[in-house]
């Protein structure tokens, strides 16, 4: 037995991911998996309940049964629609209710794994287990101080933003983390080979678990590239370009004009911009911690790639180019890959979720309409991460341009707020 269709929902979240796929087994019914469930900013205009409303489409659409729950990782954006409320009517709750015969994490979200472990293959992994249970703390205090600097000129408003807007992102949801550790009736913890599961519950699809390799598969995990020309989506002068805007370019100014007070403190004049300088500092120090937990968490996220029948389907969350690396090592997953008909954009359309060397791994990728043409789909918001003038925007105008001009790209930026989802249909031979 096998599915005769499969209908891919994209719900309009804003910032944040979240999609039900439901297989169509014909007189034997449909199972569903729901795909991430989170946002950090929902679209202007969108209602305040819209988690509960994405919750309550959901129970709807799957007759109050999931088959399966996947959190590809423990951002806000991705697990926030988890969260349950004290009167039980929350998102949560609602998902919680439907029962899922299997929720699947990544192999860092495991309980049982000591983040004190002291030996063993365990060793390294649980010192990754503790750092990224103390990350949270970090950014909550981040958080806090960015939030407490509302208002003043201690440091510029777009940076205050970014790091309110990182430091949300990375707290650590405790009551969707803590739903999802006890919800449905098995729960796995998946690393890159493993055993999904998902076979047993969805008969004639194969689930391949890429993503997140161990630290003891890879290393590479544990440090993140700031650039990579061959993989990243910058522009080719953004190098030089990045050197003047951290004041290492030729023609950089020292003393640059954003760095003077305007206005006339009771300190020595010859002090003025020493000061300013600091408290620059001290918000650029802020961002750098922030930034860094931001990548370290996106290289623990699921990457799953779905087979049935003629079609792929691939769903890598947020992953970045070190979770990715040891996959497009393995000539065996190279060869999955380029059979994709389905690409989940990795995070929200960022300049290195979805490396080069992926892109051109799709064989189905084309300028010019044909039936087999690879859909792509992408849940973003513009203007809440990264920034045009770094070239770190997300989405990356440069990704965007190439998803547009050679696959059929669903991009939840099109969709008006009033809209709730939007389908993608793929009947399997």
């Amino acid at each position: 037995m096998r599915p005769a269709s499969l209908i891919v929902r994209t719900y309009q979240v804003g910032f944040g991911d979240c999609f039900l796929l439901s297989f169509d087994y014909g007189g034997d019914g449909s199972r569903h998996v729901l795909m991430d469930f989170g946002s950090t900013s929902l679209p202007h205009g969108a209602p305040k309940d819209r988690m509960v409303e994405v919750a309550r489409d959901v129970a709807e659409r799957c007759g109050g049964k999931l088959t399966a729950v996947v959190a590809t990782h423990r951002h806000k954006d991705h697990i926030s629609g988890f969260a349950t409320t004290s009167r039980g009517d929350g998102s949560g709750d609602i998902i919680r209710a439907l029962d899922p015969d299997l929720v699947l994490q990544p192999w860092t979200e495991d309980p049982r794994l000591a983040p004190d472990a002291t030996g063993g293959p365990a060793h390294a992994e649980g010192r990754r287990i503790a750092a990224l249970a103390s990350m949270h703390a970090v950014a909550g205090q981040v958080l806090r101080d960015a939030q407490a600097l509302a208002g003043t000129t201690e440091i510029p408003r777009a940076m205050r933003e970014e790091l309110e807007f990182l430091g949300d992102d990375n707290i650590s949801n405790r009551s969707a983390v803590e739903n999802l550790m006890t919800m449905g009736a098995e729960r796995r913890y998946l690393n890159t080979g493993v055993s999904s599961g998902l076979d047993e519950l969805l008969p004639g699809v194969e689930t391949v678990v890429l993503g997140p390799p161990t630290v003891d598969q890879t290393s590479t995990v544990l440090k993140q590239r700031s650039s990579d020309e061959n993989e990243f989506w910058h522009l080719r002068k953004l190098a030089a370009e990045g050197e003047a805007e951290e004041g290492r370019g030729k023609d950089a100014s020292l003393f640059a004009a954003d760095y003077v007070l305007k206005r006339a403190p009771p300190y020595p004049e010859d002090t003025r911009w020493l000061i300013d300088k600091a408290r620059q500092m001290r918000g650029q120090q802020m961002l750098r911690i922030v930034r860094a937990l931001d990548k370290s968490m996106n290289n623990t996220s699921l990457i799953l790639l779905m087979k049935v029948g003629d079609k792929s389907l691939l769903f890598p969350g947020d992953a970045q180019i070190e979770n990715w690396a040891y996959a497009l090592a393995q000539p065996e997953y190279r060869a999955l890959l380029e059979n994709v008909d389905l690409y989940k954009v990795g995070h929200h359309g960022s300049l290195n979720a979805t490396p080069k060397s992926l892109w051109a791994l799709f064989a189905k990728r084309s300028s010019t309409p044909r039936p087999d043409r690879l859909k792509s789909v992408m849940s973003t918001m513009p203007g809440k991460h990264g920034a045009a003038e770094r070239k770190t925007e997300v989405p990356r105008a440069t990704l965007t341009a190439e998803l547009r001009r050679d696959s059929d790209l669903l991009s939840t930026h099109d969709m008006p707020a009033s809209e709730l989802y939007r389908d993608i249909v793929f009947p399997f031979r």
